[in-house]
Parts: C-alpha cells; sequence; structure tokens
C-alpha cells in the first residue's frame, strides 16, 4: 500500500534532515537481493554510522532538492538503497565491501557536497583512509620530532651512566 500525502512529506522531511548533515551519499541498485542480506547490509551500515534506506526515488529528489547534493537526482532510477553518512568515506566503504560479496547490489553513483560521483568515483573513494585513520597518521607525524628529540635528549646522560659504570667496573677490576 502506497504512503498517503502527508506520510511522504515526513519522508520527505526526515530524509532531507538527514541530507543536510551528510558529507555522502552513495547510491546502489539492489534488485534481485534476498531479505536477509539487505538485514546484514543496515546491520554494517548502523555499526558505521551510515543512514541507510530505499526510498522512492521521487521522494529522494525532492528530500535532496536545493542541497548540495542536487546533482545527484539524475542518477537516481531504479530500485536505489540510499546510503547517506557524515564521514565522507563511510557509505562508500560499506556499500562497496558489501558488493564486493554480492553481485546482485551494483553500486551506480554518488555524490559529495557540490560533486557527483560515478560507480569509479565511489570505489576510488571506498579506498581512502576514514578520517580517523588519517588523524591517527597526523598526529604520529605530528607527535614523531618531538619523540625523537626527547630520545635524544635522554641519550646524553645514559652515556654519561654507561660511562660511569664502565669506569667503576674497571677500578674494580683493577
Amino acid at each position: 500500500m502506497g504512503l498517503n500525502r502527508s506520510e511522504k512529506a515526513v519522508v520527505i522531511e526526515e530524509v532531507a534532515a538527514v541530507v543536510a548533515t551528510a558529507q555522502s551519499i552513495i547510491v546502489a541498485e539492489y534488485r534481485g537481493l534476498e531479505v536477509a542480506k539487505i538485514t546484514t547490509l543496515r546491520k554494517q551500515a548502523r555499526a558505521n554510522g551510515v543512514y541507510l534506506r530505499v526510498l522512492k526515488n521521487t521522494l529522494a529528489r525532492r528530500a535532496v532538492a536545493e542541497t548540495p547534493f542536487a546533482g545527484l537526482s539524475d542518477k537516481m532510477v531504479g530500485p536505489l538503497i540510499y546510503g547517506i553518512s557524515t564521514d565522507p568515506v563511510a557509505a562508500a566503504k560499506v556499500l562497496s565491501s558489501f558488493a564486493k560479496d554480492n553481485e546482485k547490489l551494483v553500486v551506480k553513483g554518488g555524490a559529495m557536497p557540490n560533486a557527483v560521483l560515478d560507480a569509479a568515483g565511489v570505489k576510488a573513494l571506498a579506498t581512502l583512509p576514514s578520517r580517523e585513520e588519517l588523524l591517527s597518521k597526523l598526529l604520529g607525524t605530528m607527535q614523531a620530532p618531538i619523540a625523537q628529540f626527547v630520545r635524544t635528549l635522554n641519550e646524553v646522560p645514559t652515556k654519561f651512566v654507561r660511562g660511569l659504570a664502565a669506569v667503576r667496573d674497571q677500578k674494580q677490576a683493577a
């Protein structure tokens, strides 16, 4: 049974609220995918902070209209599942990794604010490290010179103590 006009407005408002905070939207065709596999995909998406939803394309077009994702409207054809995330890489990673194991899920494209991606662009986006990985690498890079400086400063007294110990051992042996 279809949705009435007020229910459609509620769905559009809900999706528009999620899109307002999103950094990426990925669309994939799920034709022929069993319910159990879609449930598995939903669990993976939820674990990675991805809003995953099957929507009527007309409702999705209205939700992204007048947003930085409006260019994605051309790719909204066929039975699609929408992955929306605040992490630019999370939705692409979840849908691309699931599509590797399930050939019935086909990634059609995606969008980042003011940029539309084709399927190859989504795969390239999925290979990028996540925000947390990038931040940890940056922190490691920033800490490396300081840690090396501390080790260098610590080496001076350590060599002095080793030298004193060698002198002491030499005097005890004599």
